[in-house]
């Protein structure tokens, strides 16, 4: 019959397949670790861009990234079924086996360390090694399905892209990438638990106990403030290093963030009706455009705050 050829339905089938594999990686999750390395990576060496080692440093990046992203889905495969969110996800829908998601996951890791090893360096490459690890064994398998501070530990994880870039281009570890590290570690609280909080029932269903499950959402969105408050001043503290473009967005945008942190904490308090996905978006929005205004100091070698007063 006509539409219905064999050719067709294998291509159809090779698609499915193929879609299956690139979902396993979640790609979208993966945005951050553009955000977060290449920025730093300039940082390390202003005024200089070494494009080829950051293309290198960013596809062992996103291998790991993937490798952490698929083996976290073979372990939280039973919860996906249970979540309205995550129930078109490859191993909830049955669209590949566990045990093949697994040896990809593996794989994925094992040539993000061979690819960071040979064009950056050993230390970058265990790194990411460290940071697969801890995503899946620590976040995952302990913290996620016992505890409501699951993504305030666990999510040290997706920080490391500050430590794994700056160690790319320099070969050791300094406080600026560590303090960039804090930054985004501070961040991620508020920014999953307004995501959490909106997906609330989906958790509860599937037993996660996400702290918007076990508490009220005055008692969430306190926390967010303090965490909101906690990643602006944190960032403040990296100005004397960068330039006026990063000092003025940390300055302004980091006002303009915890503002609208504050504006849902107050709402909840008065037992309005609140829209905690608007503030998830706006915490992606924040911490692209402090990482934009450190790239822009860092490209353009712009005399940094330290040097007027020296």
């Amino acid at each position: 019959m006509a539409g219905h050829s064999p050719e067709k339905s294998l291509a159809g089938r090779v698609r499915d397949v193929l879609g299956a594999y690139v979902a396993l990686t979640k790609p979208r999750v993966i945005e951050l670790l553009l955000v977060a390395t290449i920025p730093v990576m300039l940082q390390a060496d202003r005024s200089h861009v070494h494009f080829g080692l950051v293309v290198a440093t960013l596809i062992g990046g996103w291998l790991g990234a993937a490798s952490a992203n698929t083996l976290n889905m073979v372990a939280d495969a039973d919860i996906d079924q249970k979540m309205r969110r995550t129930q078109r996800r490859p191993l909830a829908r049955h669209a590949v086996t566990p045990r093949a998601a697994l040896v990809f996951g593996i794989l994925l890791g094992i040539a993000s360390f061979v690819v960071l090893w040979q064009f950056a360096n050993l230390l970058a490459a265990v790194l990411v090694m460290i940071t697969i690890a801890f995503y899946v064994g620590v976040y995952t398998l302990i913290l996620k399905r016992r505890t409501s501070q699951n993504v305030v530990w666990g999510g040290a994880a997706g920080c490391m892209p500050t430590l794994v870039g700056w160690a790319a281009v320099t070969g050791h570890l300094d406080w600026q990438p560590v303090m960039l590290f804090l930054v985004i570690f501070f961040w991620t609280p508020p920014h999953t638990w307004a995501l959490a909080m909106r997906y609330r029932e989906d958790y509860e269903a599937a037993g996660v106990p996400m702290l918007p499950v076990v508490a009220t959402e005055e008692q969430v969105t306190r926390q967010m403030v303090i965490y909101t408050l906690a990643t602006v001043a944190t960032s403040f503290v990296l100005i004397p290093k960068a330039g006026a473009v990063y000092a003025a967005i940390a300055i302004l945008a980091g006002a303009w963030f915890a503002q609208r942190v504050w504006k849902l904490y107050r709402e909840t308090r008065q037992g309005k009706e609140v829209v905690p996905l608007k503030v998830f978006l706006q915490s992606n929005e924040y911490l692209a455009a402090l990482f934009c205004g450190l790239a822009i100091d860092a490209v353009f070698n712009l005399p940094t705050i330290a040097s007027y007063f020296s």
